[in-house]
């Protein structure tokens, strides 16, 4: 979805390379390496079978974008929007792609649903404890297959999203948690979201922004991103 799936992986590998290189122009101490971001489970406007408002895209249908970025040195995030399912209950059908060294996971609040609610009626959130419960899981699944850490994100743009994110679980190396904020628009309430999110993180956990290619105003360049957003953003995605 979104750019990511504007052509097919090897294109959208050349895509992001350039992408790289501009960030790496600007950030000469340190190294910059390429992710997908990948809406694994969609959120959607009818129940289907399993009742849940989420569609599960098939592994076989994600595995020529996780080739296509291992074999150019990316990292790849599988995003879960789980409608009225739990995130946990979503996370465990992608065991085999997670138990693959450089892929990650990403929870999204917005798309958590309440058992009565719907998509787009009201913004979605989740309570620390099930995010805890996705953690603890990854953690445990990083340590039984000897893989390196694993990056767990968690999108945000309001502080209601995630429910006594102060009690986050952040004690098990095997994950790293990082705040994505998905803010959009004029730049001045991007930053003001920004300000306000990351205000009191759980120790361990750390930042990234996302630039929308048609909803911000402006979008930034790559040098401006660096100069303008502070602390510098650990993850930079594009949507």
């Amino acid at each position: 979805l979104g750019m990511l799936g504007e052509q097919p992986p090897a294109q959208a590998v050349a895509r992001l390379k350039k992408y790289v290189e501009q960030y790496q122009a600007v950030m000469k101490d340190q190294t910059v390496i390429g992710a997908f971001e990948i809406i694994t489970t969609v959120a959607s406007a009818g129940a289907g079978k399993d009742g849940d408002y989420s569609y599960e895209t098939p592994i076989e249908e994600l595995e020529p974008w996780v080739k296509a970025a291992e074999d150019a040195g990316f990292y790849v995030v599988l995003d879960l929007q789980p409608g009225r399912t739990d995130f946990l209950t979503q996370a465990k059908l992608y065991e085999p792609l997670l138990k693959r060294p450089t892929v990650g996971l990403a929870l999204d609040p917005e798309w958590r649903l309440k058992p009565n609610e719907k998509h787009l009626v009201s913004v979605g959130q989740v309570g620390v404890d099930e995010v805890n419960k996705v953690g603890a899981w990854l953690a445990d699944l990083v340590k039984a297959n000897k893989l390196p850490p694993k990056v767990l994100t968690l999108h945000q743009f309001q502080v209601r999203m995630i429910t006594d994110r102060q009690r986050l679980d952040t004690s098990r190396y095997e994950v790293q948690y990082l705040v994505h904020v998905d803010g959009q628009g004029g730049q001045a309430a991007k930053q003001g979201t920004w300000g306000v999110l990351k205000k009191n993180l759980p120790p361990r956990v750390y930042m990234g922004w996302k630039n929308f290619e048609h909803e911000d105003k402006p979008m930034l360049t790559p040098a401006q991103t660096i100069a303008q957003v502070h602390p510098t953003p650990f993850f930079i995605s594009y949507q």
